[in-house]
């Protein structure tokens, strides 16, 4: 594996047939069309971001692919309540490349965790370092470590690491 791979990255979910999830800082809906084909028609995907066009995209593909799981949500990461959901309604949260472009982490994280059902899961993945043009400026740069303490500070238990690419860390939390 060279390169971050979606599919199989949210492998590492224990994402079932009915889950909940939302995927925070959608972008272009990778993690959330492939949350929405686990979790089948009785579950849910909620795809959150600060940029309509981006959700834009997302509603349009997801209808080309015959997806009705999927709600795209206009809301702010960055923000206790920004979400727009309700408290404990997921099972899963995915944070994939988000981190670094945070503005307000532990509000990210604590807003995650507020969404969380009990033994639900966190998801996260962001960039090792800084590659020329690809991913963030070093200044940016989020070590998994650092990571880790910000979401074990909002109150997730650490699981454990997964491989995310050459130029990725991962890691799945539970919410006790």
């Amino acid at each position: 594996m060279a390169f971050s791979e979606p599919s199989e990255n949210i492998k590492n979910l224990n994402l079932r047939e009915g889950s909940k999830v939302a995927d925070f800082g959608a972008g272009s809906g990778f993690y959330t069309l492939l949350a929405a084909e686990r979790v089948r028609a009785s579950g849910q995907v909620f795809a959150i971001d600060v940029q309509k066009e981006m959700l834009s995209r997302i509603e349009t593909t997801a209808r080309d692919k015959g997806f009705r799981n999927i709600q795209v949500v206009w809301g702010d990461i960055d923000k206790i309540g920004g979400t727009k959901l309700k408290e404990a309604m997921v099972d899963a949260v995915i944070v994939s490349n988000v981190l670094f472009q945070s503005e307000h982490k532990e509000n990210l994280a604590n807003e995650a965790f507020r969404i969380t059902k009990n033994g639900g899961e966190l998801m996260a993945i962001d960039w090792t370092d800084s590659y020329g043009n690809m991913g963030p400026i070093q200044s940016q740069i989020v070590s998994q470590d650092e990571a880790r303490m910000i979401f074990e500070g909002a109150g997730f238990k650490y699981e454990r690491d997964f491989s995310a690419g050459d130029h990725h860390w991962g890691m799945v939390l539970k919410k006790p």
